[in-house]
């Protein structure tokens, strides 16, 4: 045996890695699948239809029913609580358990509750008592009940200040490859407001498509996806929305809330966008038209893509 089992747990799987440690009073039943260099503690129970990647710990007390599969480097927080079931009845059982994915890297929190079928994205942060009722994004840090997107985890907050008076000015040039704040022109006086864009100068692209986004409850993030050729330009016409903009290596985050400043994403840049205000009225103009397969949705093909072995 090339992992360690105390001497009051029971683990009835042969298919646990190299160097896991299970400890008192676990139980592991014989279909479940874990990985090398995981800490199983106390008084944690592993069902059947169960993958556990490597370098995982789950905490004491928690249960880790069929159909959960936590990657590589999860952490889960003690008293965590999964289900795989929406409508439970005793001694009723469905055909099949509805999956639950946590993604390589993510945390969740202590008495944390996540219902079924959800992801839990790469990276993502549960906070402790939290009760997960839809699929968190990569990176996200969500809390409450129900779980409400609060930031973002590795990504620098000092730019996302919320206080106008500490705002930061345009132009300037982001810390992520190719991403800049542009100035655009301004022009105030009793008959109102005008901002106005040039291509080629504040617009490096000749837009091809736009479109608006509005009326998205605050709870809600929209992005979350790269695009392989197509470049974006995003202006916040009304209110105020955070955005994340990730190159594979650097992130950081920007509020956007003056319609004089605008947001430029080259193609290869990951882009997120929350905190939306109630008034909040996004403008996004596009390099290409519409093109599904330009399209990267999954973090890890686009990490893949930006930084290839």
């Amino acid at each position: 045996m090339t992992f360690y089992l105390h001497p009051q747990a029971i683990c009835e799987s042969g298919t646990v890695g190299d160097r896991t440690r299970i400890w008192a009073f676990a139980h592991v039943l014989p279909q479940a699948v874990i990985g090398s260099d995981c800490n199983i503690c106390d008084g944690v129970f592993v069902e059947n239809e169960v993958h556990i990647g490597n370098s995982v710990t789950v905490k004491c007390g928690v249960q880790i029913w069929d159909g959960i599969t936590l990657e590589d480097d999860v952490f889960v927080g003690p008293n965590a609580t999964f289900t795989n079931d929406l409508f439970p009845r005793s001694k009723e059982h469905p055909e099949a358990y509805l999956k639950t994915l946590v993604r390589k890297g993510a945390s969740i929190g202590a008495n944390a509750t996540i219902l079924p079928g959800l992801t839990i994205g790469t990276k993502a942060m549960v906070g402790a008592g939290s009760v997960v009722t839809r699929d968190v994004p990569d990176f996200a840090i969500v809390v409450g009940n129900p779980a409400k997107i609060i930031g973002y985890a590795d990504t620098p907050q000092s730019q996302a200040v919320e206080s106008k008076r500490n705002r930061i000015e345009a132009p300037r040039t982001s810390k992520v490859r190719g991403v800049e704040l542009v100035q655009l022109s301004q022009a105030v006086d009793l008959r109102g407001s005008l901002i106005a864009g040039e291509v080629g100068k504040s617009l490096p692209f000749e837009p091809k498509r736009f479109f608006t986004v509005f009326n998205v409850p605050s709870s809600e993030a929209r992005g979350s996806h790269a695009h392989k050729q197509c470049e974006q330009f995003l202006v916040c016409l009304n209110g105020s929305v955070c955005a994340v903009v990730d190159d594979g290596r650097q992130k950081e985050e920007f509020i956007l809330d003056r319609p004089e400043v605008g947001l430029y994403m080259p193609a290869k840049t990951w882009g997120t966008q929350y905190k939306y205000s109630r008034d909040a009225v996004l403008l996004v103009l596009a390099s290409h038209l519409y093109d599904s397969e330009d399209y990267i949705r999954d973090y890890a093909e686009f990490i893949d893509l930006v930084n290839p072995m």
